[in-house]
């Protein structure tokens, strides 16, 4: 919108890291922002993380200034357990259908936590992927923004499970009347940051995942280091709880595989690495094994990597892991693969596996795009469109969370321009 002082109005999909950056930048820069997530926070999967890089960080560092900007600029409308049903139009005139699902919990909320000792279901939690339960009515998590409790309406009515919760809430905060809303709105651009997920690696043929209890994937391993995790941070085998004395990461797990995912994610190798120092913090003594295809540590990355490679107690064995097995006795693992530097057949054996599954793109869900959006080979969201979408951070390319931001502020930039035009 050009010629009024404004700098056009937003629509933000996704409310991970990058689009909590475009956000907070486009916003800042004069826009009005709508930010639409699907979970009932914002963070996405960088909240869930123990440390990232560059500077192994965990994610109170970053989340906690950015949920400040985005809770102190009234530029920024925040709409969490939304959805973007359909969008038409095109750049300086899209009109977009969003539905909004209700909380249950309304903004009385001080979440005092009174109403979950009145809550007698419970569910998995989600946020730590399952490992564990909570009550219907929950708190995502500790510095989850909005910061209000919400209920879970698949364990059944909310009406009947928690009732009593709403009863006993001093404050009136527990609303089970509220319904679900569908508003329609216009735009001058729109930003896809709908980021990433892991695969799901019981499809990976010989890897063990699903049918042996330790065996892991990277983004699990991450809950499990996490102070705030299932495990209060204690990394331990999901079999008996012991603090594994071997681990084996296998790198490329489904990735460059031309039976099911042929990018390279990019940022794994890395991961590794990184939940390698997790387990050797812990465990001075633990023998920890690589198995690589490549090693990707790009630019300043590089001394990372020097520095895990110095570890005596870390191996480096350059091949692609054909098969895992288990002895059901013990619950030990035997990593098989070939070194290709020595051109021998390892078969290790370890306490437990973790298994660095990559990136595989969310795409635009079940949003229905008039005219449609382009796709890369790989399903990630194509950088120029001809209908103006704007992509930002994981939603085109798999990349850490630092690129996460400088690109996410890149795109902030051209949206503003498109609200300008």
């Amino acid at each position: 919108m050009s010629g009024n002082g404004k700098r056009g109005d937003i629509l933000v999909i996704g409310g991970g890291i990058s689009g909590i950056t475009a956000a907070i930048e486009a916003a800042e820069a004069g826009a009005n922002v709508t930010l639409v997530e699907k979970e009932p926070f914002l963070g996405g999967r960088v909240a869930r993380m123990n440390l990232y890089f560059p500077k192994m960080c965990p994610p109170s560092c970053g989340i906690e200034i950015n949920i400040r900007r985005v809770k102190t600029n009234p530029q920024i409308r925040t709409l969490t357990l939304a959805t973007v049903e359909k969008i038409s139009g095109g750049p300086g005139a899209y009109k977009a259908t969003i539905r909004k699902d209700p909380r249950y919990v309304n903004a009385k909320c001080t979440t005092c936590g009174e109403c979950v000792e009145f809550c007698d279901v419970e569910r998995p939690d989600s946020f730590n992927l399952g490992m564990g339960t909570t009550k219907a009515i929950y708190m995502p998590y500790e510095m989850a923004y909005p910061a209000r409790y919400v209920i879970d309406p698949a364990v059944g009515d909310p009406k009947e499970t928690c009732a009593k919760a709403a009863e006993a809430c001093p404050y009136g905060a527990i609303d089970l009347a509220m319904e679900a809303e569908i508003e329609e709105a216009e735009f001058d651009a729109v930003i896809w940051a709908t980021g990433w997920a892991p695969p799901d690696a019981t499809q990976f043929e010989g890897l063990g995942f699903g049918d042996y209890a330790n065996v892991v994937n990277n983004v699990t391993m991450e809950r499990l280091s996490a102070l705030n995790g299932p495990t209060a941070g204690k990394i331990q085998r999901p079999s008996d709880c012991e603090a594994p004395r071997s681990i084996a990461f296998v790198q490329c797990a489904g990735s460059r595989d031309e039976n099911y995912f042929k990018h390279c994610s990019g940022v794994c190798c890395m991961a590794s690495l990184k939940q390698a120092r997790y387990v050797r913090d812990q465990n001075p003594e633990a023998q920890i094994y690589i198995f690589y295809i490549d090693i990707r540590a790009p630019g300043r990355l590089e001394d990372f990597f020097t520095a895990v490679k110095e570890d005596e107690k870390l191996s480096l064995i350059k091949g692609k892991v054909a098969n895992i097995t288990e002895d059901s006795a013990t619950g030990k693992l035997t990593v098989e693969a070939e070194d290709i530097l020595s051109g021998q057949r390892v078969a290790q054996e370890v306490d437990m596996v973790v298994l660095a599954t990559g990136m595989i793109p969310q795409g635009i869900g079940d949003t229905k795009v008039e005219g449609g959006v382009e796709l890369d080979e790989h399903g990630f969201l194509a950088i120029n469109q001809p209908q103006g979408y704007l992509a930002a951070g994981c939603a085109k390319r798999p990349v850490d969370v630092a690129t996460c931001n400088r690109d996410a502020t890149g795109v902030a930039l051209k949206a503003l321009h498109l609200g300008a035009e």
